[in-house]
């Protein structure tokens, strides 16, 4: 017995030191594996780094930060200026970053109470280990609770069962055609969409141009910008949903997570292997607001990178109302534009330059080294013209030249004013109704002749008030002596 009991210590002992063994090779191996994982993701920052940014190109522009995105854009949201470009143009993966625009078609042609319900193929399509809200089959939401599992949670089987409720069928390149429509109604020039979520697939690719084009229309919807700021999606229990759903929002960027920033306004992530970290953002700060897409990049550096790019947006770039500096300009050299006061001092000028119109400038470039270019095929009645400015090539945006009277109403000597309109603010420039200057003018002119003529006429005839006193005076000389004559006789 005792010996039996020495050797089960001895099998013991023996089995225990196998496996320290056995444990310590595991890690011996592993951790080469893991240090080569970390190396790969660092030479791909690496090599990213290292790729020309073309915005730094650009003489006297804001010299722009290095980040580890392969391409990056920044923009301002409304004039459309590109105030930091690097490969824009190049073709990436932007997986769920799709997410943006089957959420904008759905919020553009649905209302947010109708009743979407989960379908086979929606929930089946969808793979098991991507993002989802694990739907079931028969299972409803309504359309405001799917924008929330889309954008908060960027669920995938949701994104489907809403491409099926507005299209009517489970063949997504149907819904695939909308998105790439819409896609180029925005100004999307290299984009080709498959389907509605992202997953991975060799045909369905954007760019960082065509993610920040999509994102002006998307940041310029309110409710979408604040659903993605929202810390989860709590959806109530209802007889078609029994255990309702509470997820949480992962994205980093929003208030209260691990890389917030302030001055955030909406945002949406996406990752695949093959698309790695990709984030499309908006951020406003001192009433100028600033989209920036990143894509292929590594985390948790797209967060930082998207803030380092903010950053260099409101450090280096501003707002400036040309209507405001604006001193001269001349449209084909006709002299129909010119600077100074309107010639008749009171009356209302005919076209002006829109107030609300706004530039977005280099802080370190004044706005006389801006180029300008006109054109009179506007769209629109009710504007004369459209001057554009650029700046080294680079587009800085437009300012419409309206009309401030209507067309119809030809008099430039009216000096009344509408009651109900604001008081006009002071303009640098002012525009006259040249046709009807000219056609006054010829009026005087004309009325100035027929003085000259009639002048003339009364100068040769040469009446003078002498010589009409003496035909008076013979005129009453023979009155009386024919009165005289025929005096007592009846007639």
């Amino acid at each position: 017995m005792p010996g039996f009991r020495k050797r089960s210590i001895h099998i013991f002992i023996r089995f225990f030191a196998a496996a320290l063994c056995a444990g310590g090779l595991l890690t011996v191996l592993a951790v080469p594996a893991r240090a080569a994982a970390l190396s790969d993701a660092e030479l791909l920052l690496e090599a990213n780094r290292a790729l020309p940014v073309q915005s730094n190109e650009i003489p006297g522009w804001p010299a722009g930060p290095v980040i580890g995105a392969e391409s990056a854009i920044l923009i301002e949201a409304r004039t459309g200026t590109v105030l930091y470009s690097k490969n824009i143009h190049m073709r990436e993966y932007p997986a769920s970053t799709t997410k943006i625009l089957t959420a904008l078609i759905a919020a553009e042609q649905c209302e947010m109470d109708e009743i979407v319900t989960f379908s086979h193929d929606a929930v089946f399509d969808t793979p098991w280990d991507s993002s989802h809200i694990a739907m079931d089959v028969g299972q409803e939401l309504t359309m405001e609770q799917c924008l929330n599992a889309i954008l908060i949670r960027s669920a995938n089987e949701v994104c489907y069962a809403v491409a099926e409720h507005i299209t009517g069928t489970t063949d997504w390149q149907v819904f695939s055609e909308l998105m790439n429509e819409r896609a180029a109604q925005l100004g999307c020039l290299n984009t080709n969409f498959v389907n509605p979520n992202g997953l991975p697939d060799d045909d369905h690719y954007t760019t960082a141009h065509d993610l920040a084009m999509i994102g002006r229309a998307f940041f310029a919807n309110e409710m979408l910008s604040k659903i993605t700021l929202a810390p989860r999606i709590d959806f109530p229990p209802t007889d078609k949903l029994p255990l309702g759903k509470l997820e949480n929002n992962h994205m980093e960027i929003i208030p209260g997570g691990a890389h917030a920033y302030e001055y955030i306004v909406g945002c949406k992530t996406g990752y695949t292997e093959d698309a790695r970290s990709c984030l499309v953002s908006c951020a406003e700060k001192n009433g100028l607001r600033l989209i920036c897409v990143v894509m292929r990049d590594e985390a948790p550096h797209h967060y930082e990178d998207t803030i380092t790019l903010f950053e260099y947006g409101f450090s280096n770039f501003e707002k400036l109302y040309v209507s405001q500096a604006e001193t001269k300009y001349n449209i084909d050299n006709t002299g129909l534009f010119y600077n100074g006061d309107d010639i008749f001092g009171s009356t209302k000028p005919f076209l002006s330059l829109n107030k609300d119109d706004y530039i977005v400038m280099p802080r370190s470039v004044s706005f006389e080294e801006a180029e300008s270019s006109i054109s009179y095929e506007t769209g629109d009645e009710n504007q004369a013209a459209l001057i554009s400015y650029a700046y080294q090539g680079v587009s800085l945006g437009s300012v419409r030249v309206d009309f401030t009277v209507s067309k119809d109403d030809t008099s430039i000597f009216r000096t009344e004013q509408d009651p109900d309109a604001e008081a006009p603010e002071d303009k640098p420039v002012i525009f006259v109704n040249v046709a009807v200057v000219l056609a006054g003018c010829g009026i005087i002119a004309a009325l100035f002749f027929i003085w000259l003529i009639v002048r003339l006429i009364l100068k040769n005839y040469n009446i003078s008030p002498g010589h009409g006193r003496r035909i008076w005076r013979r005129k009453n000389r023979r009155r009386r002596r024919n009165s005289r004559n025929h005096k007592g006789y009846d007639f």
